[in-house]
């Protein structure tokens, strides 16, 4: 079934945390080698993408939970599978086979749940990450000018993730944590450009991160500047992610649902970190929030992002069962970009 025709029917449920579950499992330096990797002169704990490769079974693990826990989509695990992320491991020939077999996993669960429930099918969301290096900004206050990476790098390095993600099987792809409207926009013209070689129809989720009360992202443009940047394409959704919990998203959402045509998503943290860089937000404190989402009739696809948990998205899979979707407006808003 088409995930757009189910959008129409119902409000979707994306997964939680990746970081925060592989957290749970204490993972050491061993765990992110293999045979091949175990004399890599780099250090690679942290590297949780590669853990795709490594702990397969700890990446599968996460991906049935959430799916138990209600979500219709989970997210691949690779948030910073391009070459410039793993750049950083000295991993940029391994960039294609992290983005095949984690998609590859994802697949493999969400075809087991699919069978399972064939009523309640499941997709799989290759996770585009902003990649460690912005195109609008320099990283060196003394000189302003300075680029630590271009369009064209940074286009290529997304379509080699895109057409691995694809390959492996995923079902759509999802750029997001969006902190530079031109690193996404590369990201689009790659996945665009892929779609018109490979003669196939590509559903794209887009969420940009608000970083703080100013309601703009990194980059510096608002809501509304960042929707009419992207609107150019033919989006499966656009929305907001990470940075910001549910209840300090919820001013940007509107701004998205009363401009927008698209679909629209939220994935929020578990509100926002303590001292210690910790989310202490509760599935019962998360939810009564994000039923102000729903009340007000703000988005389709809803989800989490730091701190979430499978009870989490129990507990937002479970609320949003009992509303409708948001009403996709027809009238497309005007492109200047």
């Amino acid at each position: 079934m088409d995930i757009r025709d189910i959008l129409k029917e119902r409000i979707l449920i994306l997964d939680g945390a990746m970081g925060t579950m592989i957290q749970r499992h204490q993972l050491e330096e061993k765990d992110f080698r293999n045979e091949e990797l175990k004399d890599h002169p780099v250090p690679l704990r942290g590297n949780n993408d590669l853990l795709s490769i490594t702990r397969p079974d700890v990446i599968k693990g996460i991906h049935a939970a959430y799916f138990e826990a209600g979500a219709d989509i989970v997210e691949t695990n690779t948030f910073g599978s391009t070459w410039i992320a793993q750049a950083d491991y000295k991993l940029e020939d391994w960039v294609y086979r992290i983005n095949f077999e984690s998609a590859k996993l994802a697949k493999e669960v969400a075809v087991e749940f699919s069978t399972n429930e064939p009523d309640k099918p499941r997709f799989v969301a290759g996770s585009m990450g902003p990649t460690n290096r912005l195109a609008s900004m320099s990283p060196d206050v003394n000189d302003p000018g300075f680029r630590a990476i271009n369009f064209d790098q940074l286009k290529q390095a997304f379509s080699d993730q895109a057409k691995a993600l694809l390959d492996g099987g995923a079902d759509l792809l999802l750029v997001e944590t969006i902190t530079d409207t031109l690193n996404a926009k590369a990201a689009l013209m790659a996945i665009d450009e892929i779609a018109e070689e490979r003669g196939i129809k590509i559903p794209i989720m887009v969420s940009g991160t608000i970083t703080d009360a100013s309601g703009r992202i990194l980059s510096g443009q608002n809501t509304e500047a960042f929707l009419i940047s992207i609107s150019h394409l033919d989006l499966l959704s656009v929305g907001l992610n990470c940075a910001l919990g549910a209840k300090e998203l919820k001013p940007y959402l509107h701004v998205l649902s009363s401009k927008s045509e698209f679909n629209i998503s939220a994935h929020p943290n578990a509100g926002l970190p303590n001292e210690f860089g910790a989310y202490d937000e509760t599935p019962e404190d998360m939810v009564s929030q994000i039923k102000e989402f729903l009340d007000e009739d703000l988005i389709n696809i809803i989800g989490g992002c730091c701190g979430t948990t499978p009870d989490h998205i129990k507990a937002i899979a479970e609320l949003a069962d009992g509303y409708k979707p948001r009403i996709v407006h027809s009238q497309r808003t005007t492109v200047n970009s």
